[in-house]
């Protein structure tokens, strides 16, 4: 990873609510994963109710939860989104996709683009894709959970902390 990235951890490290690395929690992992599945499920009933914006924040949401499962999984935790992604991107680059990770990011922008402005669009096709695009993405990220071993999570943790402290 670029320096660029790895200042972006540090960044997120020295912030309150940024990165922290805690106890590796399974049930909170769950609950997250929960909270995935129950995003698709409000993503698909705004979309039958023509709620497109609303749709598209609960694929976003959708998303997010999967990924701070994942985090939850090792023991990471960060209340900054953009924090909680460049983690995913640093520690799990070996695993999660980049076209992955691009997703995630554009589905964020379509959510910041419709949920924070009147006067912006995002175009049908992108919302389109983005609505059948979700539920692999919590699926991948849920395989990747299921196949996550205990000597992955002490390295991942380890990255982490060698990054922090080399800076």
């Amino acid at each position: 990873m670029t320096d660029v990235v790895k200042g972006v951890i540090l960044w997120c490290w020295r912030k309150k609510s940024g990165i922290k690395i805690t106890s590796p929690n399974e049930n909170l992992c769950n609950a997250y994963l929960k909270k995935a599945n129950d995003a698709l499920k409000s993503m698909n009933l705004n979309l039958s109710g023509g709620l497109y914006d609303w749709a598209v924040e609960a694929a976003y949401y959708s998303r997010y939860h999967a990924i701070y499962a994942l985090l939850q999984k090792c023991g990471i935790q960060s209340e900054i989104h953009d924090c909680s992604i460049v983690s995913i991107k640093y520690l799990f680059a070996n695993k999660i996709s980049e076209e992955l990770i691009k997703e995630l990011e554009e589905t964020k922008n379509q959510r910041k683009n419709l949920i924070y402005y009147v006067n912006r669009e995002v175009k049908e096709t992108d919302m389109k894709k983005n609505f059948e695009t979700a539920p692999k993405f919590v699926l991948a990220i849920e395989k990747i959970i299921s196949e996550l071993k205990q000597e992955e999570i002490k390295q991942i943790i380890q990255t982490l902390s060698s990054t922090i402290n080399k800076w």
